[in-house]
């Protein structure tokens, strides 16, 4: 329990903090985002991602993984001007698929969907989905409909598993409440000489 004192008050315990010293939680949500992705190959699997993270040009970030949601009024930018608000070396927060595989011209895809809401002052949601033996059109549809059925079901609209991709759909689109969807998407092939191949795809939030 916090008891919340004014800054002249004499009486303090370990119980007690300035409001003052609260952080504001406005300053930890993400006013813009970036999308990117990218593909690495090397002989190993660790040097493999670090060349994927230098393919989508964040490779000199430390990337803290979050889940899914993107922030209300959140502008989504090029990755050239959002790179422009990260330093080398910064703690950033980001939401990422990724994929690997060693095995010889196996199929990986790693996809990144966006749902948006209706209007600019609620919340959307983004979806990772990484996967094997899918095709980049077919990981990213999967990806989009995963965070459409999200944000769906927190507009009040039924979930209902048995209704086919396009189904749900035309059921969302009718409910006039999701203007639009979208996938980011990176898909490869394992190595023909069993290197380790490995996809990212990410959206980096900037607070």
């Amino acid at each position: 329990m916090l008891i919340f004192i004014n800054r002249n008050s004499k009486v303090m315990n370990e119980k007690t903090v300035h409001v003052e010293s609260l952080s504001d939680p406005m300053h930890y949500v993400p006013k813009a985002m970036f999308f990117t992705k990218g593909k690495g190959i090397h002989k190993e699997y660790l040097t493999s991602f670090e060349l994927a993270l230098r393919d989508a040009k964040i490779s000199d970030l430390n990337i803290v993984s979050v889940s899914s949601i993107k922030p209300p009024k959140c502008k989504i930018v090029s990755i050239q001007e959002g790179r422009n608000f990260l330093l080398p070396g910064q703690i950033s927060f980001a939401v990422m698929a990724r994929a690997s595989t060693s095995e010889p011209n196996r199929l990986i895809a790693a996809s990144i969907g966006l749902a948006n809401p209706a209007y600019e002052d609620q919340y959307g949601y983004l979806s990772e989905h990484h996967s094997t033996g899918e095709t980049a059109q077919r990981a990213g549809d999967y990806a989009e409909d995963m965070a459409m059925e999200m944000l769906a079901t927190t507009l009040g609209l039924p979930s209902d598993p048995s209704l086919a991709w396009d189904e749900r759909e035309e059921q969302w689109r009718l409910s006039g409440k999701i203007y639009k969807t979208q996938n980011f998407t990176q898909s490869a092939e394992g190595h023909k000489d069993g290197l380790w191949t490995t996809v990212i795809s990410a959206a980096v939030l900037i607070l």
